[in-house]
């Protein structure tokens, strides 16, 4: 008997509460899948190449964890304190006919027990299925081929995601049986109602909402402008700002919430019941209502900036070059890479290997100030005052001494990417800039200033710079990379350079190395046979590896804090306001007998639920824009922040996104919502 009575309670615990149900099961997979990140398609392949920085983000793997059962115990403590608020005059009947309260504590820990070990039944299948999907995904989308992919189960990650699920819901369940049990027998049978509130003149609402609307506006005009990014100190104050502005801003909207029913609605069935409902909401939960505007902003925040991030270094850099070799021994002589290469059979795996020659300009062995800048320079200053010219005209005033890169060697890797070759003059050069430190801004400054070809020098030689300027990196990766160079006809470099001058062999693999697999397994099985051979050499992977680590650390870490903020910040609206609907019940059903019909108390709840949900949403959506445009401000390298409108559309279109995530959880606080009422249809019994 006690046994069916526990597995009736819990299912019907189960069924009021799919809501907070689901909300676990989604906090279970979430778990696992970031504590079994380390067996991932892609960190696997990743520790291969980015070790240090991989076992840096797996090192954060706990804190973030351990984050976030913090969170996840506050979110299931309220709920379980609502849900058992409710049923309190169901264990004052099990009281009033002679069950022991140590009983009643064997049952309701039973009943959480029971839920806790269902909830992992299904959620640890899940999080295992969803986890090899995201795994094979993620594989297919960055290149690295499903061919050799092996399923893998986290014994380690399923044991931490049970222990930690449990320990929370154990002391969650310990606080609360705490407060059941020191209940009298009256006061579990008679539901008392929410505890007046002390009203404030109206002034002092006006005054909080208008305040916090303003603290509100400064936070985020600090956040965006990046003064708070300037150190920890104005950091903190931000936060502080946007909080205390939050707060405050949820403790005035009583008095909007106020006029809005006295106001309006003349032909709408109980406007004023649905919007004394909100009022009387917020005013009891004005500080719930403010952490869960707050929790939907961060989680907005990390989604759309998360996935910004992760498809900006998905598509950064052109892939051009797949090897890049050199002589350590002897940087201006490659032959002895050719050899190695022909010896061991390896060069038939190219359809293309050819130098890449650099080198400083030499007069009489100096190569300092061999170069003005000026006629650069001049012509920046000419141009209206911006932040991209501020940085042109910083950096261009040190290249003094550039490097020259032979006008054969550059054509040959843009007939490489597709691209058309440079046609120079003898007293003609283009203008080199390494990616990293280009940004379209500079780089359409540096294009108008070169269509007027300036006249500058190169060891007192007039020389004309023409063209425009060029980004296509000139190595695999990161043997040299070049602020400013100059690619000049060979004639010149040779005579510039008087023969010392540094020789990259690159190369580029023939469609026959890639057959039966992806670019980067062909790459990674290449790069084994090439470390037999003792030869120095850079490849694609280090700098796709680079790249994957970013949108990995991005996409993974982001969005995994986006469903636990949202999760918690849904579950926690939408409980509170089922069980504040069931508190009301008795209003309800004077309702009833009033001759209220079941659609027009439906079509009332609704509109509380709109506006119940809708206010923290309304407060975190526009904020979020502003939070996502400081995390980009703050955390982005210059650039990065050259694609920064590109990166907001996209977080915009993230953010939209969860705003429709928020619509089904209101849809489903809605249905639940109305199964409820058609209950209070049904005439209760007086006894």
């Amino acid at each position: 008997m006690f046994s069916k009575l526990i597995s009736r309670n819990s299912r019907r615990n189960r069924k009021e509460n799919g809501l907070f149900f689901g909300s676990l099961l989604i906090s279970i997979i979430a778990f696992y899948m970031i504590l079994s990140l380390s067996r991932q398609d892609v960190m696997l392949f990743l520790a291969k190449m980015e070790s240090d920085a991989v076992n840096r983000l797996l090192a954060m793997i706990p804190v973030f964890y351990g984050m976030t059962l913090f969170l996840l115990f506050f979110l299931i403590f309220f709920a379980s304190r609502f849900q058992l608020e409710r049923r309190g005059h169901e264990f004052g009947v099990y009281l009033m006919m002679g069950m022991r309260r140590i009983r009643l504590f064997v049952l309701l820990l039973a009943e959480d027990f029971y839920n806790s070990i269902l909830s992992l039944i299904i959620g640890l299948p899940a999080a295992v299925l969803l986890s090899e999907l995201t795994s094979l995904f993620t594989a297919r989308l960055v290149g690295i081929g499903i061919i050799g992919h092996r399923f893998s189960f986290s014994p380690q990650a399923a044991l931490w995601t049970a222990v930690g699920f449990l320990a929370i819901r154990f002391a969650a369940f310990l606080l609360l049986s705490g407060r059941i049990s020191r209940q009298e027998i009256g006061s579990l049978l008679v539901q008392t109602p929410e505890g007046s509130k002390k009203q404030m003149p109206s002034f002092v609402y006006l005054l909080s909402l208008t305040a916090g609307a303003l603290l509100l506006l400064s936070a985020y005009g600090r956040a965006i402008s990046g003064v708070a990014w300037h150190e920890v100190g104005h950091m903190a104050f931000t936060v502080i700002l946007g909080l205390t502005g939050t707060l405050l801003f949820f403790y005035g909207l009583r008095i909007l919430i106020g006029f809005i029913a006295k106001s309006g609605g003349k032909n709408n069935r109980l406007h004023v019941f649905s919007f004394r409902q909100i009022q009387e909401t917020v005013i009891h939960r004005s500080g719930a209502l403010a952490v869960c505007s707050l929790l939907t902003l961060a989680a907005l925040c990390c989604f759309g900036a998360g996935v910004a991030i992760a498809r900006f270094y998905g598509q950064s850099e052109p892939h051009v070059l797949d090897y890049t070799f050199q002589n350590p021994e002897n940087e201006g002589d490659i032959a002895p890479v050719l050899k190695t290469l022909h010896e061991s059979r390896l060069d038939g795996l190219f359809s293309s290997l050819f130098e890449m020659k650099t080198g400083h300009i030499r007069t009489a062995g100096n190569r300092t100030d061999t170069f003005s800048p000026e006629p650069l320079l001049s012509a920046l200053r000419k141009m209206p005052p911006s932040a991209d010219r501020d940085v042109l005209l910083n950096n261009l005033s040190y290249a003094t001494s550039p490097y020259l890169i032979p006008l054969s060697s550059y054509n040959r890797l843009l007939a490489a990417a597709g691209l058309p070759g440079l046609v120079l003059d003898a007293d003609e050069a283009a203008v080199y800039m390494d990616p990293d430190f280009t940004a379209p801004g500079r780089v359409r400054l540096l294009n108008e200033i070169l269509k007027m070809r300036p006249q500058a020098a190169i060891a007192g030689k007039p020389c004309y710079l023409t063209g425009t300027v060029m980004t296509t990196s000139i190595v695999t990766d990161r043997s040299i990379t070049l602020s400013f160079a100059l690619i000049v006809p060979d004639k010149t470099f040779e005579s510039e350079t008087r023969g010392e001058y540094s020789v990259y062999l690159n190369g580029i693999l023939a469609e026959s190395a890639k057959e039966g697999g992806s670019l980067l397994s062909a790459i990674s099985d290449i790069n084994q046979k090439l470390r037999e051979t003792g030869l120095s050499f850079e490849s694609y992977l280090q700098n796709m590896g680079r790249q994957l680590f970013y949108m990995v650390a991005a996409s993974y870490i982001t969005i995994y804090l986006a469903i636990i903020f949202l999760v918690i910040a849904n579950t926690m609206i939408g409980v509170q306001f089922l069980m504040n609907q069931r508190k009301s019940g008795r209003r309800y059903r004077t309702l009833i007998h009033l001759g209220a019909a079941y659609k027009t108390l439906c079509r009332s709840a609704r509109q509380q639920i709109n506006w119940y949900f809708g206010l923290p949403v309304a407060i975190a959506a526009p904020g979020s824009l502003s939070g996502v445009r400081a995390l980009l401000t703050g955390i982005l390298s210059a650039r990065a922040k050259s694609s920064l409108s590109e990166m907001m559309f996209i977080s915009a279109a993230m953010i939209f996104a969860l705003c429709v995530i928020e619509y089904i959880y209101i849809a489903a606080v809605k249905r639940s919502s109305d199964r409820y009422l058609l209950t209070l249809m049904v005439p209760e019994r007086e006894e």
